[in-house]
Formats: structure tokens, C-alpha cells, sequence
């Protein structure tokens, strides 16, 4: 990356407190005995520079497939498509979760594109968007690799839920979207799978690297993508999306893609519409960006897509969510994409007898990026997201993914 990446990279410091976690998680292991938490050997000064190990193959064949704990794509034969597991984090009853690899090897040697998808597990539209990328891949007219890991939080999925189950210290769900970049020898089930994850197939395997996901249960967003901006790496490949907003933030430490740029591999964020569905009418857009992004990297030959200037893209660089105060039930009074101005009513909420109990007014002028889709609603629930261009300092705002 250049220089002017590396800085703008180096001023959000995330990953300090990653590397304080991993250090006191290696110190506790030590210290009970020789067997780590996830009863392999730790990892090597290799996996944890994000060198690349070498592809190990368990010895194991699920449905025809073949079994890794560690892969390097330079070991695959070329101009062909690869259909492996990963094997990850052990259950509590010592057997493991899985994940889908599929890798397109291209005839030639080029970049190495990473697409993940599934780190929440009700996020549908995100999966179909990375499988219908794949589907259009040929390996013998590629240069280069594109890998797709889609299954990422295998137990979440299972459940069709955002969060991990976990039984370690008691029943609780863990957002695995907070976890990155993992620790093999971590304290809850996700830090260790995402560490897993992290150091022995997505970053020994990424020159760049894009996260799907979507709205949470109960919120649907626009077509948006989540990136920082001043990354000229990243910038390039943001704007080659042609979908209507861009969000210019940092946003939380710990999601996978803000791993990967710590990391020194740019990486941003698409979110594709509502959890739990799939937006047929949204998903194509992400492709032809995709793809798009692979042709802007040498991966594939021939002319681009439409892009966000063809769209008339905003860039925002701040959000602000709009939470309700009462109980009831909600009445969106605009629509994903409106523009709004500050003071302009949003939502109105009323009782059970049909009275209004509370009205609901943007503070900014920008464009819904969000609504809640569940019509009974709670104080403390967000009800719209608004992205505005904010002017000075920008802060980490959170958002209702």
C-alpha cells in the first residue's frame, strides 16, 4: 500500500489493543498446561505477520470436498476453480465448525482478491451477492485469485441469527462483526474461530478484500458501502460501485474489514439491503461492482460496468440514527434514499388506541440510509439512519448495521 495509506491507516491504531488481547490470551494458555484452546499449536511468528504457511490438508473429505486448516493459494493448481472446507473452531463437543471455501485460480498469476460474506448469519443478500460473483468466474480467462469464504459464523447461520451462540461461560450471543482479528487462543468460541480464520486462510491469501453484509434482523438499509475514504486503494475500488450512497467512516474497531486494512490489505464494507431475504433487485448492483473491482485489479479482462458516478453516488461522512422515546407502533413518513432536511418529520408512532404518542424529526440534512422494518417498536429502538456530510472532525458514529 502507499505511504499515504499506510498513514492514514496508522492514526486509528486499532490494532493495539488486538495485539494486548492476544498477548494476555497466550500468557493464560501458558500457564494451564500445553494444550491450547483450540488444542493445536500456537501460532507460528509466520501466521501472526500474516506470512503464508503453506496449504495443510486434515486428511479429511466432507461431501467430496476436502478439509484444510490452513491454505495457501499459490499451492492450487491454475486455471481451475477449488471447492475446499476450512476447518475451524471446535464445538464443546470436540467436533468443529466448517466453513465453504471456493477459490478461482486463475491461468495466469495476478492479485488476490479475497470476498467474504455470512459474519452475521441473517445476512442473506450478501451470501447470493458472493455466490453469483463466483458463478461468473472463469478460471481460464482469469489472471489472478479470487477467494470466497460465505459461511463465515457457520453456528449464527444455522440459526438464522446476527450472533453467535455461545455456551462457554454460560448461554450468550456474541456479535462476531466485534471479534476481528481473532484469537486463536481467545477466551470465547468466535475470538478463537475468527483468529482461526484469520491467520490461516483470509489474510495469507488477500491483496484486497471486500465484507458483504446487509441490514440487521428488524432494519433494512439502501445499496451502501462502508469505506475509508482517504485510502486511495480503497477509494478506488469504493467508487466503482454503481449504488447510491458511499458511508466515509472508520466505523467500530473489531469488524473483519477494518482487520484487513490494520492490517495493511485494503478492504471496505458493501451492505446489501434487508436481513433474512434476498434483494434481487439490489444483489446485481453489488455484482457489476464486483466485478468491476477485479477488472480494476488485472483479474479480469474487458470494459467496466457502470460505476457510482453513473448513479450520482452521495458520500456521506457521518450518520445519525433517529431512536424512539415511546412504546408503539411506527409509521415511516419517508422512504430508503429520500433526501431530507433538519426538522422535517420522519416517522410518527401512536398506542394501541390509534393516538399519536410521539413524532419524529430529522436533526440533519442528508439521505435515509435506514429504516426499521418491524412497525411495534420500544424507547431505545432505532427507527431511521440518516447519512450526512458532516463538516470538521468526524467521529466514529455508530449505526445499526
Amino acid at each position: 500500500m502507499s505511504e499515504v495509506s499506510k498513514k492514514g491507516l496508522d492514526r486509528r491504531d486499532l490494532i493495539i489493543a488486538s495485539i494486548a488481547t492476544v498477548g494476555a490470551a497466550a500468557a493464560f494458555a501458558a500457564n494451564a498446561g500445553s494444550a491450547t484452546a483450540q488444542d493445536v499449536a500456537a501460532p507460528s511468528a509466520d501466521a501472526a505477520s500474516g506470512a503464508s504457511q503453506g496449504t495443510v490438508y486434515t486428511g479429511e473429505v466432507i461431501q467430496g470436498k476436502k478439509v484444510v486448516s490452513a491454505l495457501d493459494v499459490s499451492d492450487l493448481e491454475a486455471g481451475q476453480k477449488h471447492l475446499l472446507y476450512f476447518q475451524g473452531v471446535q464445538m464443546p463437543t470436540g467436533q468443529y465448525w466448517y466453513v465453504s471455501v471456493a477459490v478461482a485460480k486463475g491461468a495466469k498469476p495476478g492479485k488476490r482478491v479475497v470476498l467474504t460474506s455470512g459474519v452475521h448469519g441473517d445476512e442473506m443478500s450478501s451470501v447470493h451477492t458472493v455466490l453469483t460473483v463466483m458463478n461468473q468466474l472463469d478460471p481460464a480467462e482469469m489472471s489472478g485469485t479470487v477467494m470466497a469464504v460465505t459461511d463465515i459464523a457457520r453456528p449464527a447461520m444455522e440459526g438464522m441469527q446476527r450472533r453467535w451462540p455461545n455456551s462457554g461461560r454460560g448461554a450468550g450471543l456474541i456479535d462476531m462483526n466485534r471479534e476481528w482479528p481473532g484469537n486463536e487462543n481467545g477466551f470465547t468460541a468466535p475470538s478463537r474461530h475468527a483468529g482461526l480464520l484469520f491467520n490461516r486462510l483470509l489474510r495469507p491469501n488477500a491483496d484486497a478484500a471486500i465484507d458483504f453484509h446487509t441490514g440487521t434482523s428488524g432494519f433494512e438499509v439502501t445499496a451502501f458501502n462502508i469505506a475509508s475514504m482517504d485510502v486511495p486503494e480503497i477509494r478506488s475500488m469504493v467508487e466503482l460501485y454503481p449504488v447510491g450512497q458511499i458511508f466515509d467512516n472508520h466505523t467500530y474497531p473489531g469488524v473483519l474489514h477494518n482487520a484487513f486494512v490494520d492490517a495493511g490489505i485494503p478492504s471496505f464494507c458493501p451492505e446489501v439491503g434487508a436481513a433474512r431475504v434476498l434483494d434481487l433487485e439490489m444483489i446485481p448492483l453489488f455484482v457489476e461492482g464486483t466485478m468491476n473491482v477485479l477488472k480494476h485489479h488485472g483479474i479480469l479482462a474487458g470494459p467496466m460496468g457502470r460505476t457510482g458516478k453513473d448513479v450520482g453516488v452521495f458520500l456521506g461522512n457521518s450518520a445519525v440514527p433517529v431512536v424512539a422515546t415511546q412504546g408503539g407502533f411506527i409509521e415511516h413518513l419517508v422512504k430508503l434514499n429520500d433526501k431530507v432536511e433538519a426538522g422535517q418529520k420522519v416517522a410518527i408512532q401512536r398506542n394501541s388506541f390509534g393516538e399519536v404518542v410521539a413524532e419524529y424529526t430529522s436533526s440533519v440534512n442528508g439521505e435515509i440510509a435506514g429504516q426499521r422494518s418491524e412497525v411495534p417498536s420500544e424507547p431505545g429502538d432505532p427507527l431511521v439512519f440518516i447519512l450526512f456530510k458532516k463538516a470538521g472532525p468526524v467521529g466514529g458514529e455508530t449505526y445499526p448495521e
